[in-house]
């Protein structure tokens, strides 16, 4: 990369930090820090949204299922748009009436609404562990990018290892600092720039130097064109796995509570949905089958960062790796944030027996986070595929989670309990599959058979519980 690109790196980064400080000093309290006021737009919490989703590991990700399986990739983000849709349709009118009533700040303090304490407890060990899964997957996403493109020619040090210590000084600074209101402004930013980047100047001129559709097009097999080069349990995994966590993610309840209304926040789901496809499913997937063709033998989550690298012109390649740094900051800071919410307001300060002031809130809040931070920097320094870790936090996180949330919206009696069993059984169970990589039939993932569990032990526990309530009367 050549000196021009470095600096419009370093321009970038100055400004990513400037905002951190920025709210750092604006901050007043822990509804700042955290559900930024209450009163942001729909359009700044919609390209957030998209961009936490999207954001690093599935932009890095998505490359690397472009050059396995083309095209066909892009139903991983189908899961996106209809997730999102069914969320706002859904749960958003519910969840915002009750946060407006009650003054929510996290996920857990919902479920807590509708069951009692020890269910939020609970959800909130689970969310917290598997959003230090997410950071880390995106620390993992950024260094990969970085490895791949600016210290690829590094020899003191592994560019790997380099890059994850470089990653996660920064996500770690201006999160730490600046809490949600850093996090929403600056995804809208960073969004802008990675769909403008990869939109109007990576994918076209990678496609005018590679030869266009005619040379791209024999240069790969048929089927990498095809929407239909996946196996349909491929994608039965995926709508198990990553639609439920449109019900439970606590980086989206974050964002619907930063919304100034129910309207504002429906208007935001939306708009996410329609952003993560077709756009950037299917841009995403054709770098990754582009970057195929010149590196066939590369490692496939690196080939994307290789050929931004070496095929982008001065100038461009600094704008467009820019972009994608971006994507993988915005959910970083959002994943990190969400785990810290959940240590931090859901099970600290519940424990303590009086009330902390704003300022010693928000001062705990910030260090949490950088200890989280520093905890997903190691986890990320032990996994090496980016999609696979977000997967796997993902299976865990559904598999406790989604149908106890499911019965808090749609049943009218709440059964503590069942909550309670359903979270320890489904969890449990995916995290001994994964732990132990159990092969299922057919292929199905394990986050479908630890919903099954939950589900299961939920429905049992109900029957037994009204069954012992009449055998008392």
């Amino acid at each position: 990369m050549h000196l021009i690109d470095f600096i419009i790196f370093g321009i970038y980064f100055l400004v990513v930090l400037a905002v951190g400080i920025y709210f750092y000093l604006k901050n007043q309290n822990r509804e700042d820090y955290y559900v930024g006021g209450r009163d942001i737009s729909a359009s700044h919490v919609g390209l957030s949204i998209v961009a936490t989703d999207v954001g690093g590991g599935f932009s890095i990700g998505l490359g690397g299922l472009g050059f396995v399986m083309g095209l066909s990739g892009s139903w991983l983000l189908f899961t996106g748009l209809i997730g999102a849709w069914l969320a706002a349709v859904l749960i958003i009118p519910k969840l915002k009436s009750i946060d407006i009533k009650e003054g929510l700040l996290t996920y857990p303090d919902f479920l807590a609404t509708v069951y009692n304490k020890k269910v939020a407890v609970f959800a909130a060990v689970i969310s917290g562990i598997g959003y230090l899964g997410f950071t880390a997957a995106q620390i993992l996403a950024g260094a990969k990018l970085a490895a791949g493109s600016l210290f690829s020619g590094f020899t003191f040090m592994d560019p790997l290892q380099f890059s994850l210590f470089i990653m996660a000084a920064i996500i770690l600074l201006y999160t730490v600092l600046g809490g949600i209101k850093a996090v929403i402004y600056t995804d809208t930013i960073q969004w802008i720039i990675l769909l403008s980047g990869l939109l109007f100047a990576g994918l076209p001129i990678l496609w005018f130097k590679l030869g266009g559709w005619t040379t791209i097009s024999a240069s790969l097999p048929a089927t990498y064109f095809s929407l239909l080069n996946i196996r349909p349990v491929t994608i039965i995994n995926w709508f198990f796995t990553i639609i439920p966590i449109w019900f439970i993610a606590m980086t989206l309840y974050q964002r619907a509570f930063a919304c100034r209304s129910v309207k504002e926040a429906k208007k935001a789901f939306f708009m996410a949905g329609v952003f993560e496809y077709p756009l950037m499913a299917f841009i995403g997937v054709s770098l990754g089958l582009l970057g195929r063709i010149v590196f066939p033998n590369a490692e496939p989550e690196m080939a994307l960062p290789m050929l931004l690298r070496d095929y982008l012109p001065i100038g461009i390649s600094g704008f467009v790796l820019s972009a994608y740094f971006s994507a993988v900051m915005s959910t970083a800071d959002s994943c990190l944030i969400a785990s810290s919410g959940n240590f931090v307001n859901d099970l600290i300060e519940k424990s303590l027996p009086t009330q902390l002031s704003h300022k010693t809130s928000v001062r705990l809040s910030q260090m949490v986070t950088l200890l989280v931070g520093l905890l997903a920097f190691i986890l990320a320094s032990s996994f090496n595929t980016i999609l696979n870790l977000i997967l796997n936090a993902y299976a865990f996180m559904v598999s406790g989670l989604f149908i106890p949330t499911i019965a808090a919206y749609f049943l009218k009696e709440h059964d503590s309990n069942a909550a309670l069993l359903s979270m320890i059984f489904g969890g449990t169970t995916t995290i001994f599959l994964l732990a132990f990589k159990i092969k299922i039939i057919f292929g199905i993932d394990p986050s479908v058979i630890g919903i099954f569990i939950s589900l299961t032990t939920f429905i049992v526990s109900i029957f037994l519980n009204k069954k012992s309530i009449l055998n008392n009367v």
